[in-house]
């Protein structure tokens, strides 16, 4: 494997929560020499250093000040850090059929057949009352299999195979715990989450929760899969390979040039968020980079996103879900997202920039439209580049089983989109 992919399935690994793929993310920065910022105010920016400020503990931007002037234009990347999945609600525990139970809403567009019968554990963000009497907030991964979706047996329901909905309110409510438990006690959730708090983050007391941010994930690791290794096997690809690849380019990009890297929270339920791509945040770091409000719209009118995030590859069993001349294939390139409706951000600029600096670098390209008589996903880029101005262009790897509990790519296309993100920082094209 290369070191880039070998990397990226340890990260997959790490960022089991928005909040874990900041904090991976912010780790591998820190250790580049990276420097983080609470503000951006008064900051004079040495050439060749780079920085990054976070958000909610779910949305970071980081990036490298260059030798000349920033209003010239930067380069800048787009992804999100979130991915479909089952969030635990304020008061989750149920207690029914000699089990405990968990509450859960359905975060994004999850495809919710796949979390059936597979080992889950629990991670995000715990807020709780310390032994100084101090409010605090830490993140928890309990990084084990506590909680599990049976199946109904095909018995019970001989039609599952040609006709199974799923109420979201009733039929995916994951076992935790028997009942009693195993120590004949019933479960205390808030508990629960004290104890392990108390375990990885054994500094701050005995504590009192408060509130959670917490969401269930799958606990089989990332893999690479096929008896030729072909493809990559993992939950949260959409969009965590998108944020690792940009993060990799941002760090193997030439310290002489300004360049930009942003992963929002919230992409997955429409990004109206104070740290979603429709919040400020980027704007923010913009306006504080440059200085003055005229210099910032300088800087923007002159400036280049890529929105990258995972495109959907032809199912070989459902090729027909496809325009035939528009359906990528793993292992064949990134894809460039067009949609005349602004769906996707991509101008026919934007398509001729991305094809002339892949022809440079020696990386395929594909172009992806939906078929006209389907509808039509979106990503940041088209929201970005209303809120900034900035010319946008959509593209990312193609994915099988996208929002599924564990997603399917191309292992080469993870080496491809890295070389065409560094290319776009050095400004090859």
């Amino acid at each position: 494997m290369s070191k880039r992919l070998d990397d990226l399935l340890v990260f997959l690994g790490e960022a089991t929560s928005p909040f874990h793929a900041v904090a991976a993310l912010t780790k591998r920065l820190k250790n580049a020499g990276f420097m983080g910022l609470e503000h951006l105010d008064d900051i004079s920016f040495e050439a060749g250093q780079g920085y990054f400020v976070t958000a909610n503990d779910s949305s970071i931007v980081a990036f490298r000040a260059g030798s000349g002037r920033c209003e010239e234009g930067l380069r800048m990347i787009g992804a999100h850090t979130d991915s479909p999945n089952l969030s635990i609600k304020p008061n989750p525990l149920k207690k029914r059929s000699g089990a405990h139970q968990l509450a859960v809403d359905v975060y994004g567009g999850a495809l919710l057949n796949p979390w059936f019968d597979r080992d889950l554990s629990l991670a995000g963000r715990v807020s709780f009352e310390n032994s100084k009497g101090e409010l605090i907030s830490r993140l928890i991964d309990f990084q084990r299999p506590i909680a599990i979706i049976p199946s109904l047996a095909i018995h019970l329901d001989r039609e599952a195979n040609k006709n199974r909905s799923i109420n979201p309110q009733t039929d995916i409510l994951p076992l935790i715990a028997g009942l009693p438990t195993a120590d004949g006690s019933s479960l205390d959730w808030a508990q629960l989450l004290a104890d392990q708090v108390a375990l990885e983050h054994p500094n701050e007391g005995p504590v009192r929760v408060l509130d959670f941010e917490l969401s269930l994930y799958d606990c089989q690791s990332a893999g690479i899969v096929g008896i030729d290794n072909a493809f990559l096997a993992s939950a949260r690809l959409d969009n965590l390979l998108s944020c690792h690849a940009g993060l990799m380019a941002l760090l193997d990009a030439d310290a002489e040039q300004w360049s930009l890297l942003v992963c929002n929270d919230h992409e997955e339920v429409g990004s109206t968020s104070a740290v979603g791509a429709q919040g400020p945040m980027l704007t923010d770091v913009l306006a504080s980079i440059t200085g003055t409000a005229a210099a910032s719209r300088r800087l923007r009118e002159r400036s280049t996103m890529l929105s990258v995030d995972n495109a959907h590859a032809v199912h070989p069993n459902f090729s027909d879900r496809h325009d035939e001349a528009h359906g990528p294939l793993l292992n064949h390139g990134p894809v460039v997202k067009i949609n005349r409706n602004q769906r996707y951000a991509t101008s026919g600029e934007g398509s001729a920039l991305l094809r002339l600096l892949a022809e440079r670098v020696e990386v395929p390209l594909q172009h992806f439209v939906v078929r006209s008589d389907m509808g039509c996903g979106s990503t940041i880029g088209p929201i970005t580049a209303a809120e900034t101005g900035i010319m946008t262009i959509d593209l990312g790897v193609p994915t099988l089983a996208m929002h599924s509990i564990r997603e399917l790519a191309g292992a080469a296309d993870v080496d491809f989109l890295g070389a065409l993100l560094t290319a776009f920082y050095n400004r090859v094209a």
